[in-house]
This record gives structure tokens, sequence and C-alpha cells, in this order.
């Protein structure tokens, strides 16, 4: 029985369709192809890839390991996680136990060292890993895992969060001493890929996307070694399925007109907000007594709850993404085209864009705003589209999800002006 999987990725019997995109990344960790995972936000991508690294432990054929850098800060961070969460794999355990051993005064450290957790691991590898020996470190840690018995295959989640800090950092501002440290992390990481090839296959991912954030620093190269796979939504009948086999977990009367509105009204079928749809909708019925959907019910949920406070804290987590990625002056061009877009139907014409690109460039922007250097809105789009935002439409623009652009509309546009009214 499927069961709802709130925020949290899910794996085993909570995951939910997706077996053609787990037989394709399977049959690339086959081959040994190194692989970009790319998809716009809530799209599953960790629990895509946790699903598929269980499955391939329980085949026997290789060695997994999971990293998440979210909390990372800096490259002697990264090289610690790896070597802190690749722990089950014994080459790698027996490496860090000497580093540990060596580089620690505490007696009886060797004995405590098998039980010790993960996260304390983590704090006794970090504070012998420093900016001057990370790399070795870390070359160490990528040997130990290629002379494993079986092929590991590495996936290192929210990577691009890590380089996105490490970027810009508090201010959003990319120098030639920042940019140069992503440089060396990116070659370091390419470097091990290629290396350890057919041994190592790295699978990258992240809540935000890697290229565009490489790109606007000129390090676009780095990326070239990882094959990307964009994970695409749910299609529609897929969606509906899920939506039919939680009503009967849950004993709730779903008739397929009542599924398909929801779908429609969401237009993009993002597995967390189908699922989210599917939450609100059983607690609203319960409130009410009742056990049977209507065509009314999915309107009021939709609007109340899915547009509501509760839909506020969980949508908000796009605007606190395009923040970090794009920083102040970037999130206000995003901030401009999007509601732009939302209070046009949902799209944005190529005129449109003319004007807002000649407005930043100084026209029209107040002595305030023409103090600070403007993100090129051909930046800004990029990163809409890359991160499922926006699609093409002709010369123009519109928001791939129903969802997102109406709880835009509703939390950007009642007091904005279009840019033609300037």
């Amino acid at each position: 029985m499927l069961k709802k999987a709130g925020a949290n990725w899910v794996e085993g019997d909570r995951f939910f369709g997706r077996e053609v995109e787990l037989q394709a990344l399977s049959e690339r960790v086959g081959d040994g192809t190194h692989t970009l995972l790319t998809a716009q936000r809530r799209m599953g991508k960790t629990s895509l890839v946790r699903e598929l690294l269980r499955r391939l432990k329980q085949e026997g054929r290789f060695e997994t390991v999971f990293v998440d850098l979210e909390d990372a800060g800096t490259p002697a961070d990264a090289v610690a996680e790896i070597g802190a969460r690749s722990r089950p794999v014994q080459g790698v355990w027996r490496q860090l136990k000497s580093w540990l051993v060596n580089n620690l005064s505490e007696v009886g450290i060797g004995a405590r060292l098998e039980e010790m957790p993960a996260h304390e691991v983590w704090v006794k590898l970090r504070a012998g890993i420093d900016a001057g020996n990370w790399r070795p470190k870390g070359d160490e840690i990528f040997a130990a895992l290629a002379q494993n018995d079986r092929p590991v295959v590495l996936a290192i989640d929210e990577l691009p969060i890590l380089v996105n800090r490490l970027l810009k950092g508090d201010d959003h501002r990319i120098t030639p001493e920042r940019r140069q440290a992503v440089d060396e992390f990116m070659a370091w990481l390419r470097k091990n890929g290629q290396t350890h090839r057919g041994r190592i296959v790295l699978i990258l991912a992240g809540s935000v996307s890697l290229e565009p954030i490489l790109a606007q620093a000129g390090l676009s190269a780095h990326a070239n070694i990882y094959s990307p796979y964009d994970l695409k939504p749910w299609d529609e009948e897929t969606a509906a399925a899920c939506l039919a086999e939680l009503a009967r977990t849950y004993g709730l009367d779903l008739p397929l007109d009542v599924r398909q509105e929801m779908c429609r009204r969401l237009r993009c079928q993002i597995p967390h907000h189908v699922q989210q749809f599917f939450d609100n909708l059983h607690e609203d019925l319960g409130r009410a007594g009742r056990r049977a959907a209507t065509m009314e019910d999915v309107k009021r949920v939709y609007t109340n709850e899915m547009l509501g406070v509760r839909g506020q804290m969980d949508l908000g987590h796009y605007e606190d993404r395009l923040k970090m990625v794009l920083g102040r002056e970037g999130y206000r061009t995003a901030l401009e085209i999007l509601t732009e877009a939302a209070v046009g139907n949902g799209s944005l014409s190529g005129d449109t864009i003319g004007r807002h690109r000649e407005y930043l460039q100084g026209g029209s922007r107040d002595e305030a705003e023409a103090e600070a250097d403007p993100v090129p809105v051909e930046a800004v789009l990029r990163v809409l589209e890359h991160d499922g935002y926006l699609e093409r439409n002709g010369a123009g623009y519109r928001f791939v999800s129903g969802l997102l652009e109406d709880w835009w509309r509703a939390r950007h546009g009642r007091h904005f002006v279009p840019i033609e009214q300037r």
C-alpha cells in the first residue's frame, strides 16, 4: 500500500513509479557513465537516487555511497563528508581508521571507532582536513573506493549548493578568489571521476541546477564529464494512478474525473505536488467526516490549502532557492519576470522581455537601483528555464506549473505594475 511521503525522500514500498527512469540510470551505471541529474524542484531527485542505490546494492553488483553536501561550506567539509559516508566500504574504512589513529591522541580511539556514529566520524575526520591538504586526502579516499572488490556508485546530493556557496559567499559576489576555489574543487572532482572511471560511477544531483551556476563563473567545462539526465514530471496517467493508490490506502472515494481535475489544476505533475494535493484533500474530507471527494472539494482545497498559508510555507522554498542562486539583484530581476508572466496569464512575450532588458540597462530605474550592477536578463532566464519555472513559448516564455503560476500571482501580483505601464 502506498503511503503519504510528506516532504521526505522515499524508497522501497513508499516509492511510486519512475521504473523507466530507474532502468535508464541503472544502465548508465552499468556502462560506467557519470551522470548529472537535473530537474525542477520537488521532482523527486533524491528519492530516485536513493531507490536506485537501494536496488543496486540489493543486486550485489555495486557498492553504493550516498553523500549530502547541503551543509558543507568548504572543500574540506565535502571531503570529510565523502569519507564519513564511505565508511561501509572496507578499503575506505581502513584508510580512515589509519588517519584517525595517527592524528588523534585520544586513548583507545582505535577500539571506539567501530562504534562511532557517522557524524562523530565526520567531526574527527574534519579536524585533520584543512585548506592545505583536502586534495591529497580526497584523492586517497577516491583511490580506496576504486580498490573495492565491487565498483562503487558514489551519489553526491546538493553539490550545486556547495558550489554556489563557494562561488558567491554571503554577499553573492563572484570574486577571482572564489572563482579559483570553485575551479580547484570542480577540477579535483573531475580528475578523480576520470582517473577512476570504471571503478567509481558518479551521480550528481541537487535542488538547484549545477550548470547555470558554473556558467556564471565561466567554468562550464568542469561539467563535461557528466552526462545530463533530465528528470521529467509524471505524465497525467501516472499522477492519476498515484492518487488512486493513495485513495485506496486511506479509504477515500476519488472518482476519475476528480483525479483528472486535480491534475488539470497542477498542470505540471510534480510528484511532491500531486501527493501534497492528496494530503490536503484527505485532511479536508476528514474534518467534514466524509470519504467521497467532489469537484467542489478539489476547487476549495486548491484555493484554500494549496494556495493558502500552508502552501505559502511549502512553495516559499522556490523563492529561497532563487535568492540563493541569483543573489539580491538577480532575484529582483527574476521576481519582475515571473510576476510579469503570472499577471499575463502565465506567459511572457519576446517584446516584454525586451522592455525588461531596457529597463534593467538603466533608462527607467531609479538612482538606488542603478547603483547596483544588474544581472543580465538572459542569465536570469537561463536559470528560470533550467530549474523549471518557465519554458519556451515561441519567442517568449510561459510558466511550466499551474500551481506555481497561481501561487506566484496570488503572492506578488496584486500591486504589480506591468512593464509597459511604467
